[in-house]
Formats: structure tokens, sequence, C-alpha cells
């Protein structure tokens, strides 16, 4: 219910004062110089109040990000992956911009954070190494963060009408990287992982150029995921969650099969910790080792997915396959590949091009 108070001031004017309660809401108030602005603004609160979007205005002026930000890492609902991840990426907008209540938290001030990202250089590890700059990605992912803790608060929570962040535009991100080997690279260093004192590593390579599975996948790989009758590899924790199969064959298949005759009996690990054999392998060091002795340079281990997914393409292999073995939910991320093998565009034109012949 609202109603309107009439104030006469010292030099004669007026002001009128609205006050509107609510059932289960403060007490809201404001003062106008103008009859006409008090009853415009009766109203639209009034409508709000009708459509729901009062309350969440009211909460907005509550709460802090700072607490939406704490509630999101103790909700039980939001996957432990999931925080993990978000965590630091979380802190990082509490420390600049938490102490902000939810009302004030604008685009304009998430965008201007967002650019401060990007500029504002990461501390190097240890004083040897040179502070880097964010990527536009990073400050992207960064951002995405932010974006889902005010979905949430948006949605479920209805403590703001709406995520702010919709609002922000992302960083123009350079095309994805399609670092592939090269058939003279890809025999030198199968043959240097061979000879490593790893005895893991030329095995884990072996997977990932078969499979396309990443780095992670391969080194956390567990037995009961190794199908050696049926010569199938089943990735159970993938990076969107989604259980994907994918076939082994030939010599691969052969060194599993060979290596579980041996396994150790402590652990379901394929390539088990030193240290702890309950925890997977870490190859970091073998791997930056067989690299130099290679000398194959700018190239990561996510690269090897990279060239698993070069070869199918140049074999002519569809893209929708590719996406199906690499376990990405659609065609846009394995469009890269598609310039790889051009004869499905050539069978088109000639197609096409037969039809205007006389």
């Amino acid at each position: 219910m609202a109603w309107i108070q009439t104030r006469p001031k010292k030099n004669g004017k007026k002001t009128f004062t609205v006050t509107i309660r609510l059932k289960g809401l403060p007490t809201q108030t404001a003062t106008f110089d103008r009859l006409t602005d008090a009853r415009n603004w009766s109203n639209s609160m009034e409508s709000a109040f009708k459509e729901g979007r009062l309350s969440s205005s009211i909460e907005a002026k509550r709460h802090t990000l700072t607490e939406v930000i704490d509630r999101f890492l103790l909700d039980p609902s939001i996957k432990n992956k999931t925080k993990e991840t978000y965590r630091p990426w979380l802190i990082w907008w509490k420390n600049e911009i938490g102490d902000l209540k939810l009302i004030d938290v604008t685009p304009s001030k998430i965008s201007k954070h967002r650019d401060k990202l990007l500029k504002t250089p990461i501390e190097a590890k240890n004083s040897a190494s040179e502070d880097k700059l964010r990527t536009p990605a990073t400050c992207n992912r960064i951002l995405a963060a932010l974006s889902s803790v005010l979905s949430l608060a948006s949605m479920e929570w209805q403590l703001i009408e709406e995520n702010p962040c919709k609002k922000v535009r992302k960083l123009a991100e350079p095309r994805g990287r399609t670092r592939f080997l090269s058939d003279g690279e890809r025999e030198r260093l199968l043959k240097v992982c061979k000879e490593s004192e790893s005895k893991d590593l030329y095995l884990s390579v072996l997977i990932s150029l078969n499979t396309g599975a990443r780095k992670k996948e391969v080194w956390e790989l567990n037995w009961n995921q190794v199908d050696l009758k049926n010569g199938v590899l089943t990735f159970n924790q993938t990076k969107n969650d989604e259980i994907r199969s994918v076939p082994l064959l030939g010599n691969v298949l052969d060194l599993l099969r060979d290596r579980n005759k041996v396994r150790r009996i402590d652990t379901s690990m394929v390539f088990p910790s030193k240290a702890n054999p309950k925890n997977g392998i870490l190859l970091e060091r073998p791997w930056r080792t067989a690299l130099k002795k290679a000398g194959i340079e700018d190239f990561r281990w996510h690269d090897l997915r990279h060239s698993a997914a070069s070869y199918l393409a140049m074999s002519g292999v569809p893209m929708r396959s590719i996406a199906e073995i690499l376990g990405h939910k659609t065609l846009q991320m394995v469009k890269r590949y598609s310039h790889l093998n051009q004869d499905h565009l050539r069978e088109e034109v000639n197609r096409m091009t037969n039809k205007f012949k006389m």
C-alpha cells in the first residue's frame, strides 16, 4: 500500500513524500518536488512488486558480492571440480570488488576490472622468471567464473534481477591452436620416448596420439576404463563431464595387454605414481627431456590431442566423427581441422560443376 504526504517548504513550495509498505518487505520511501514524479515512482514500485522485481532490488542492497561468492563455494549442488577451478578466480573478484553491494556490481565496474585483469602482470613463481600478462582467453575464463555466481544469484537465489555479466562483452581470443606433429617429428619423438628412462612415457604418448585423450585423462587412466578384450578405452571423468569411449587398435592395444600381464596389484592405475601408487603419474620432466632430445619446439602435451585430430582429418574422417572421438559437444571446436581435408569439398564442387556441362 502506498500513500503520498504533502509537506510545505520555507520558500512556499511543496515536497511530496511517498511511503510504500508491502508485506514481508522493508518500508520504501522517496521524496519528490513534483506530485507527478511521486505518483510515477509509486506506480513503478508497485508494478515491480507485482512482477517480483522489487524483492530482488531490496536483496541486492543487502548483500555483498563476497557473500554470494562464499555461498557459491559452499553450495552442495555445485560440483567440487567446478569450485576448485573457479576458487582462485573468485578470490580475485572478492579482493577487487567483494565489498560492493550486489546492486553496485554493474556492467561498467565489471568491464573495468576485466580490463585491469588483462593489463596487470601475473607475478612469477620464482625470481628467475619474468612476470607475464594474462591472455584474453584467461580473462574470459575469470569473467565466466563471476558470471556463474551472479547467474545463480539471479535465477535461483533471486538476490538480483539480472546477471550484469551478460552485458559485458568477452575479449577477442586468437584462433584455436592447431600445432601437430609432422611425420618426421612424430618418428623422432616416439623413438626418444621409447628410449626414455621413464617406462611410462612411450605408452602414454601413444595413447594420446591414438585416442586424442587429454593429459589428465591419460596420466590418471584406471584399468577399469580399459577393455582389453574388445579394444575399447572409456573415459569417465572428462572435461565436459560426459563419458566417451574410443576404440583401441594395433600397437597401443598390444602394449596395454603386455602391461596388464605385469601390472601392480596394489593399485588400479595404469600409470601409478612412484610416490603414491594410488595416484596417477606425473610425466612433465621426462616429457620435456624427450622434446628437447627430439629437437621439437613449441609443442605441448595437449598438442598430441591436436595431432590425433589432424591425422583423423587428413585421413578423411568426417568432422562429426572426430568430434565424437575427442568428446566435443559441437562441431565448432573441430572446424579448425577442416582445412586439412578438402576432399569432401572437392567432391561437392565437382558434383555441382558437372551440372553445367552441355
